[in-house]
């Protein structure tokens, strides 16, 4: 397949446009490195990311109660007792997290061929923060999990996104960092998809939940994305 028919890129935003497993872990570390003990880094995104996906996975809730919720059950697993303030302040680090190097260059050249979204998991006001560390880049549409009152991999998400559009599945290329949240469910939409497989500490999933889906592509960064999509015909 070329990129002939792509109008519009969407794209995860944390683990994808932005390092949410550095800014995680600063958040993390000083949570479980206490009393003589200090869990893994390795360790930690990974109970992150099971325990992340199965609380989206139940009833809705914000995606600042999803973080601080994770925490506290992540503290119980590890048998390390995190308090309420303790959580809140790992939900609020989100704003402090940092695109990739690559990401604003990466983007504002796919912005000169193609329509650019944003499908992610997070309430609107978190992102706000987040986007204005992606400026001057802007975005034809935001779909947050708050707006849709669901996580990915729900369908629902890519569903609203196909329908902001006004494209039709064939027009749109999805890019994510998680083969569970993203590659999965853009397989099953039939949206051809892009697995930004970023280095990390924990190959192949980083703070998500593992996933066995196969992208319709695979890149190692944004830039190398953008070369990917840019130079086609």
């Amino acid at each position: 397949m070329g990129f002939e028919s792509i109008r519009l890129i969407t794209f995860d935003c944390y683990g994808t446009l932005i390092d949410w497993e550095n800014g995680m872990l600063a958040a993390l570390r000083p949570l479980f490195s206490r009393d003589g003990r200090q869990v893994p880094d390795t360790q930690l995104l990974e109970v992150y990311g099971d325990i992340e996906a199965e609380i989206e996975a139940g009833p809705y809730l914000r995606y600042r109660q999803v973080l601080a919720e994770t925490a506290k059950q992540m503290g119980r697993h590890l048998g390390i007792a995190i308090s309420a303030d303790e959580s809140a302040g790992f939900a609020e680090s989100l704003i402090r997290w940092r695109p990739f190097a690559d990401t604003v260059p990466a983007l504002q050249a796919m912005a000169r061929k193609f329509r650019l979204g944003i499908i992610s998991n997070v309430d609107d006001d978190l992102f706000a923060e987040t986007r204005k560390k992606l400026a001057p880049v802007e975005f034809d549409f935001v779909i947050t999990a708050q707006q849709v009152q669901s996580y990915k991999p729900a369908l629902r998400n890519f569903a609203e996104a196909m329908r902001r559009s006004g494209l039709s599945k064939d027009q749109i290329l999805h890019a994510g960092q998680s083969l569970y949240h993203d590659v999965a469910p853009a397989n099953m939409l039939g949206i051809s998809n892009v697995w930004v497989n970023r280095p990390s500490i924990r190959p192949g999933s980083g703070a998500a939940k593992p996933g066995k889906a196969q992208p319709t592509y695979e890149v190692h960064s944004l830039a190398e994305l953008a070369a990917l999509v840019t130079s086609a015909p």
